[in-house]
């Protein structure tokens, strides 16, 4: 017989994490794609390095507006 101080078995008795909109994943790839855009410059590979920038400059944006997002809420 269970008490008011036993605890039940199968019953979880932690809190949930906090919810999170967004983790910083975003940044970390924005980083990854401007040293490969940096990298191909310095090899001359002039179309990766434009695409990589851009793909790193988007992933930026999408942090920020995240960031502000989780800010507000």
């Amino acid at each position: 017989m269970a008490t008011a101080l036993t605890p039940v078995v199968g019953f979880a008795t932690t809190a949930a994490p906090p919810l999170q909109l967004f983790s910083g994943e975003f940044l970390q790839y924005a980083v990854v794609f401007f040293v490969l855009a940096v990298v191909a410059a310095v090899f001359g590979a002039r179309g990766i390095a434009g695409l990589s920038m851009t793909i790193a400059k988007w992933l930026v944006i999408a942090f920020l507006v995240l960031a502000v997002v989780s800010l507000l809420l």
